[in-house]
């Protein structure tokens, strides 16, 4: 019975389960109802089936109380859970939002990474810049100091001037007197016969001390260009050393020139020949003198210095390779005409300077044996010398190649007739005045190699007819035939040079040159000897002392008695040095000097007591001082 009962009770809870609401409601209130009046009954004993019945409905309440409440937690939860999609949609809203904004600001972050970046970079830019404009503005601040206060060169509205030059005390010691300056006649050594051959000299001089100025400026595609050079080494009439040395200003260069980025250059003026050596294509102001005190320079040498116009063009670059070509016209000149024998004297190529045409009267050319010297200084030339040279340039070395063309002119009544002896001859000259043109001219060259910057090392050399007055010894240019024409005479002469630089201020040199000229002889109608060197005339007293109280002269171009012949070689060493004491750029260098040098003429052969295989020979050693101080 009693399982009977709980299985009934079961049941109805299932029915009541499956119940709808509403009619739980309705049965909730009619068991409401109910008790309301089971309470006014309260009399009435319960029997157990109500009991049972009351239980089961006090069950089913509470069942209900549950049903409700889980009811209200699942309402709850499903609110709760809506929520949660709502706040799960708007949280995958905003998560995707952030998402977008994260990337963007990620991007922004990169950008402004970028940005720092850039900007750092700008930064040290600017303080590497403004660190370089310090710099600068230090720099430039110290060059506009120095400008002001210590100016390399002056403007002169679109003209830079650079001054320069140097402040010279010199002096010269010989073993034989040439009677001389500084500056040294090489082919007036003299021979014992000669007073001067047995007496020294000692000479103090300041004449070579020089001012120079270059102007330079730039006229669109020109570069502009002129130079000033002068020294005191000219001889004014008045001019002597007795009390007051007051030697003549003396003009070494002038010229002016027009350079274009082409490498065509235009110069003309006073300037060294084409001839002299340039260190730089054929440069005016790049010649290369030897490191010598006399203004001479040295046995060897070839060099003028004479108005002319140069044309130039160069092709390449100097720090790698340049080719330069160059043609100038120059001042001709017959210098050192020599003529020895029983010459005719009916001739004429040239005469004494006249001072109201600014030339003065010096002695130029020598005739021995025959009628009276004519001398003469200014040869009235045809045409000028014609020069053309070829330069390459390496950076170490540096090549020149040229050659020379010169015609010498004379005007003379033709030799008709020649009667009397070898020794004394008679001319007779027909009436026709006549011209006659002799080519002149030759090749030169040189050679200068650095090994290093410690050494330079050269070699230059010139032979042709008629250029013996582009060598330093000025020997003779011409003789003369015995039809009253100019032979040139054949001349040869060069130099050798090793200059060493140990040190920067520190230069030890050695030089050796030598100049030739040719015996250049014809015979007359009657068997007589003419021309440059016959060797008939008489060395017999080259040797010999001087008559007391007489002077046997200086056995130079004009010959002393007994000692006739004309020079065949002249041959100088030399050796000295450089010392710079102070070099520098803004107070400019002083420096001290010293060279030895050996002379050593030798003549042609003679006739007499002084005959020799190779000739009288007259010897001259030299030491040259010099202290100067350079315009910085």
């Amino acid at each position: 019975m009693r399982r009977y009962n709980l299985l009934a009770t079961a049941m109805v809870a299932v029915a009541v389960l499956s119940v709808p609401t509403s009619v739980i409601g309705q049965t909730t209130a009619s068991t409401t109802s109910k008790q309301t009046k089971h309470a006014k009954t309260k009399a009435h004993k319960e029997t157990a089936e109500e009991i049972q019945l009351r239980e089961l409905k006090e069950s089913l309440k509470t069942q209900q109380d549950q049903i409700d409440a889980l009811k209200s937690q699942v309402a709850a939860k499903g609110s709760d859970a809506a929520a949660a999609q709502q706040t799960a949609t708007d949280a995958q809203a905003k998560a995707s939002a952030a998402a977008d904004s994260a990337a963007q600001a990620q991007a922004a972050a990169a950008a402004t990474s970028t940005k720092v970046d850039a900007f750092s970079s700008s930064v040290n830019d600017l303080k590497t810049t403004t660190a370089g404009l310090a710099d600068t503005v230090v720099t430039g601040q110290k060059k506009i100091e120095d400008e002001i206060e210590s100016p390399s060169s002056l403007h002169y509205k679109g003209v830079n001037i650079t001054p320069g030059g140097f402040a010279a005390f010199e002096g010269v010691w010989r073993q034989h007197s040439v009677n001389s300056d500084i500056n040294t006649p090489f082919n007036a050594i003299p021979f014992p016969s000669a007073n001067e051959g047995h007496v020294s000299e000692l000479n103090f001089s300041g004449r070579q001390s020089r001012l120079s100025v270059l102007l330079e400026g730039q006229a669109k595609t020109y570069k502009l260009s002129g130079y000033y050079e002068m020294d005191f080494l000219g001889t004014g009439v008045t001019s002597n050393n007795n009390q007051s040395n007051s030697y003549v200003l003396r003009q070494r260069q002038i010229w002016g020139k027009a350079e274009m980025a082409s490498g065509f250059t235009v110069t003309g003026g006073q300037m060294w020949s084409l001839v002299t050596e340039d260190r730089r294509g054929t440069d005016a102001r790049t010649e290369i003198q030897p490191q010598t005190i006399d203004p001479q320079y040295l046995v060897g040498y070839s060099w003028t210095r004479q108005p002319g116009i140069r044309l130039q063009q160069r092709f390449g670059d100097y720090k790698t390779g340049a080719f330069t070509m160059a043609l100038s016209a120059e001042q001709a000149q017959i210098t050192g005409f020599t003529a020895a024998g029983p010459i005719p004297t009916d001739f004429f190529f040239g005469g004494v300077g006249q001072p109201g045409g600014l030339y003065n009267a010096a002695a130029n050319y020598s005739i021995t044996g025959g009628a009276a010297g004519i001398i003469t200084t200014y040869a009235n030339n045809v045409v000028p010398d014609v020069i053309v040279k070829g330069a390459y340039d390496l950076p170490q070395v540096h090549i020149e190649v040229g050659g020379l063309g010169r015609f010498l002119r004379d005007y003379y009544y033709p030799v008709m007739t020649t009667s009397g002896t070898p020794t004394a001859e008679t001319y007779t000259y027909g009436s026709t005045y006549q011209s006659h043109t002799s080519s002149a001219g030759g090749v030169f060259g040189s050679v200068r190699v650095y090994p290093s910057k410690y050494l330079e090392v050269a070699l230059q050399a010139m032979a042709g007819q008629g250029v013996g007055r582009y060598g330093s010894s000025q020997l003779a240019d011409a003789t003369l035939r015995p039809d009253e024409t100019l032979e040139p005479i054949r001349n040869y002469h060069g130099m050798f040079s090793l200059e060493s630089h140990p040190t920067k201020k520190l230069d030890v040199f050695a030089y050796y040159g030598g100049e030739y000229a040719q015996r250049t002889v014809y015979t007359t109608g009657t068997g007589g000897l003419i021309g440059y060197g016959p060797q008939n005339l008489s060395n017999a007293g080259c040797y010999n002392l001087p008559s007391p109280g007489g002077n046997g002269g200086s056995g130079g171009t004009i010959a002393a008695a007994g000692c006739s012949s004309p020079t065949r070689y002249i041959q100088e060493p030399m050796i000295g040095f450089i010392y710079r004491a102070i070099n520098s750029p803004t107070h400019g260098r002083l420096q001290y000097w010293v060279t030895y040098s050996y002379l050593q003429r030798n003549l042609w052969s003679g006739v007499g007591s002084a005959i020799t295989p190779t000739g009288p020979r007259a010897t001259d050693p030299m030491i040259h001082v010099s202290m100067r101080y350079y315009i910085p």
